[in-house]
């Protein structure tokens, strides 16, 4: 009986989920339509304007939109009491669509930076043979129009200062966590002495975890009116950890997920990436492994790839993944339920129920 009738429930949720998502494109669409028309700043000409649309749909909306759709999701738990207004739908949505427009340009400029050649299931917006190093402009206009967006939408908003101070802050943090990255891990240059866990932690902590997890969920809080600073403090611990897990989980798909499920080719090992399995594999190795990683790793050579990843197998890493994962989920729970706010509670509950054990 209780499997019976759980099937309309799990309908429901489902119809619910793509409405939600139908509405949250129609936003998009909107949004674009103001930034091809706005001309304030620029005045477009009929190629520019198709460039940008095309540079938009390519860059932008491809993605799951989980970031984006976080923040109307975490609305809804935090009001749950009140159902959403059109006006709270709409505003929602448009800051879910800035972090989404983030996204779409960190994505840009770090697959330019990493040499990567596909993403989202697609050539990088750089590979398009027109587009070359003028994504490097792109991305620029990308974050610009987030900007644009806010000032729109939020300028007569009393917290339209919080949000324009929050997403300067994590496009900071991000980029300070992009660079941590790079200087580990200089182009033609291995040094694994530098692959230890914490400076691991630090670049994903900056990286990943602020835009990725916290900036969603301080979007929702600041939507429906928090103002208690230890409330986003609690809230970004726990996202911050969260967001640390999140990323050893890319580092593992990166060699272990298939590239048609994932969207992409894994480069980690080919960019010398101070990923998590690097770190714990030298924790482990034995010193004729670490010889054999010191001169593999980083190489662009498809059998130093297979190299690398059979030393991985031979110190099991796919159970320390295992191990890690289930450690992380009991930890992030506990933590979770330690809070005191409820509503709070369920939206970092709901979280991470999305991502725990995740494929892609």
């Amino acid at each position: 009986m209780d499997s019976v009738a759980a099937v309309p429930s799990a309908l429901v949720e489902k119809k619910s989920n793509a409405a939600g998502r139908e509405k949250f494109m129609d936003v998009y669409q909107q949004l674009k339509k103001e930034i091809l028309s706005d001309s304030e700043l620029v005045t477009y000409t009929e190629e520019s304007r198709a460039w940008v649309e095309e540079m938009l749909d390519y860059t932008v909306p491809g993605g799951k939109l989980n970031r984006g759709l976080s923040v109307v999701h975490s609305l809804e738990l935090l009001k749950k009491d009140t159902p959403l207004s059109e006006q709270d739908t709409f505003n929602a949505c448009a800051l879910g669509w800035c972090i989404e427009w983030l996204q779409g340009y960190f994505l840009v400029m770090d697959d330019i930076m990493d040499n990567s050649v596909t993403r989202r299931g697609q050539p990088c917006w750089y590979r398009v043979p027109k587009v070359g190093l003028i994504a490097i402009n792109d991305g620029i206009i990308l974050r610009t129009h987030i900007s644009r967006v806010l000032k729109r939408h939020f300028r007569q908003s009393p917290i339209y200062v919080e949000l324009v101070d929050l997403f300067n802050d994590v496009e900071y943090q991000t980029a300070s966590g992009q660079m941590l990255d790079l200087i580990t891990t200089p182009a033609g240059e291995v040094d694994l002495s530098k692959y230890v866990l914490p400076t691991y932690l630090r670049i994903v902590k900056y990286k990943t975890a602020y835009y990725s997890f916290y900036l969603p969920v301080a979007c929702a809080l600041l939507l429906a009116g928090e103002t208690s600073v230890a409330k986003f403090e609690a809230a970004k611990e726990v996202l911050v950890q969260m967001g640390t897990y999140f990323q050893v989980q890319d580092d593992y798909l990166d060699c272990y997920g298939a590239p048609e499920v994932i969207g992409k080719i894994g480069t980690d090992i080919e960019d010398t990436k101070c990923s998590w399995l690097i770190v714990q594999a030298l924790k482990r190795a034995n010193e004729s492994q670490k010889q054999l990683l010191k001169e593999k790793y980083g190489k662009k050579d498809p059998a130093c790839v297979v190299e690398v990843k059979r030393v991985y197998n031979e110190l099991e890493l796919q159970k320390v993944f295992e191990d890690y994962e289930r450690d992380s989920y009991v930890k992030l729970i506990a933590d979770i339920e330690k809070l005191d706010d409820q509503a709070l509670q369920v939206v970092l509950k709901s979280f991470l129920a999305k991502i725990y054990k995740r494929e892609k």
